[in-house]
């Protein structure tokens, strides 16, 4: 049993994470970041939660790049093959859900 406190966590680096649970191979992360991501595509699905602050997110649909702002609340869902990138507005903690190892 744990409760995690999402607005408390801050990590080092861009991106550092604390690992919540592994659950038959399906991560949950929390991250801190206030800084972008990179380009990518999932091994498998993805659930992005913002937890805390803004994120504008990338993506590409049929090749189209496209983008939408997320805030606190707000769940962004890549389905399999979903290029995409995450751009925080500032400092930003996300609820991560993937495949385990999932880049």
């Amino acid at each position: 049993m744990e409760i995690i406190r999402s607005k408390e966590f801050k990590s080092e680096r861009a991106w550092g994470a604390k690992s919540i649970a592994n659950m038959n191979g399906i991560t949950t992360r929390l991250h801190w970041t206030d800084k972008p991501y990179k380009w990518h595509v999932n091994d498998g699905e993805e659930v992005f939660v913002v937890l805390d602050g803004v994120v504008e997110m990338l993506f590409k649909e049929n090749g189209v790049e496209q983008s939408a702002m997320l805030e606190t609340g707000d769940i962004f869902y890549a389905s399999i093959g979903t290029e995409h990138v995450a751009h925080p507005r500032g400092e930003a903690r996300i609820l991560v859900v993937e495949s385990e190892g999932s880049v």
